[in-house]
């Protein structure tokens, strides 16, 4: 639970910090970046609690990871690449505090 509340929270804290033009688009903006998650769908099952999303997911892969980070330096996709490079940095946080590893060794 403290997890998904730290989804809000850290992007919050991004906005008042760096971003406070415009502060309720660029928080949108960085929370609708959640929506990286719907990948979790295609799991089965949908939710394991035991299970590390950080290359595991598609769209929590190393390469799409690796895209992310791109999308943090042009200015039209700074917001985006940031919120996903935050999600995935707490998602591996999560990880570490729940399981011990930084990412799902499925290899």
């Amino acid at each position: 639970m403290f997890h998904i509340l730290l989804h809000f929270l850290v992007p919050a804290v991004i906005v008042a910090l760096f971003f406070r033009d415009k502060w309720r688009v660029n928080y949108l903006i960085l929370i609708s970046t959640m929506l990286v998650d719907l990948d979790h769908l295609l799991a089965s099952p949908m939710y394991d609690p035991e299970r590390c999303s950080i290359a595991f997911h598609p769209l929590h892969s190393f390469w799409a990871i690796g895209l992310y980070l791109l999308l943090c330096f042009p200015k039209q996709t700074r917001l985006v690449g940031i919120g996903l490079i935050i999600h995935m940095a707490l998602d591996s946080l999560d990880c570490q505090v729940t399981n011990g590893i930084w990412y799902c060794s499925i290899f």
